[in-house]
């Protein structure tokens, strides 16, 4: 695949962004939304799908997009290209306290799988596709882990998850159970699935926790410790019912109505 080589450098520690520097005519695409600052002669523009098909015809786009629309995300992209003649920057940031990671696709066997909603930007040819639980029963009932994107291709693409994140390396057969919430990407050789934690009942526990992420190497997963879903539902939990008053929730409840328009 004709991918654009980038550079690139992190700023920040738990609220990052990432400075792409593009030579002239390179590209990086990435998800709408997530562009933080660009300098002058940069061009940008919304695509259909992900960029990666070429010379696939209207058929290869519209398929590209309708893959994209699974994961819940939307049916464009943003491309960014220097139509200058000296370097430029541009800079993506992080949706969520988190941190990102650079993954160079050319050292990792051409694919990453990742969770649905990881993906930051990355240089123009990389493939942001779709890859399904081959167990559908199962994939099904887990929730976060049944859908998940792959990125293919051997250029830079860069990662976003929340709270810490470890990288780990499994040796051939050695299994590791993960929340499917915390579960960020792993490389396209470890062997996954999802299992029912076993002995605990719905009527009891409800949510995140009921499924597991099973990963048996050989390969490299990348865990985070506080998935979006998490803090989200912490934070609403802790809002008062309706009929409370303005003072009740302080600081989580102000942050609340001023999503809601209040």
């Amino acid at each position: 695949m004709n991918n654009h080589e980038i550079d690139y450098k992190i700023y920040g520690d738990d609220m990052q962004f990432v400075e792409v520097e593009l030579d002239p005519k390179e590209t990086v695409v990435a998800e709408a939304g997530s562009l933080m600052m660009m300098e002058d002669h940069i061009h940008m523009e919304t695509i259909f799908g992900d960029g990666s098909q070429g010379g696939g015809g209207l058929m290869g786009k519209l398929f590209s997009a309708g893959k994209r629309v699974l994961t819940g995300e939307s049916l464009f992209m943003t491309t960014f290209t220097n139509n200058g003649h000296e370097k430029k920057h541009v800079s993506f940031a992080s949706p969520y306290p988190g941190k990102i990671i650079p993954m160079d696709l050319s050292e990792l066997g051409g694919k990453i799988i990742c969770q649905k909603d990881a993906f930051l930007a990355a240089a123009k040819g990389v493939s942001v596709g779709v890859e399904f639980q081959r167990k559908i029963g199962a994939g099904f009932f887990g929730g976060e882990g049944f859908i998940m994107q792959k990125l293919e291709g051997d250029g830079m693409a860069f990662v976003h998850a929340g709270g810490t994140i470890i990288k780990k390396e499994l040796a051939p057969g050695k299994l590791l159970r993960v929340d499917t919430g915390c579960l960020v990407a792993m490389t396209s050789g470890v062997d996954y699935n999802i299992e029912m934690v076993k002995g605990v009942k719905t009527a009891l526990f409800g949510g995140e926790g009921l499924f597991f992420a099973t990963l048996r190497g050989p390969g490299t997963v990348w865990i985070q410790s506080l998935p979006f879903s998490r803090l989200a539902s912490r934070v609403f939990a802790a809002m008062p019912a309706g009929g409370g008053t303005k003072d009740e929730g302080s600081i989580a409840r102000g942050i609340f109505d001023m999503f809601n328009g209040d």
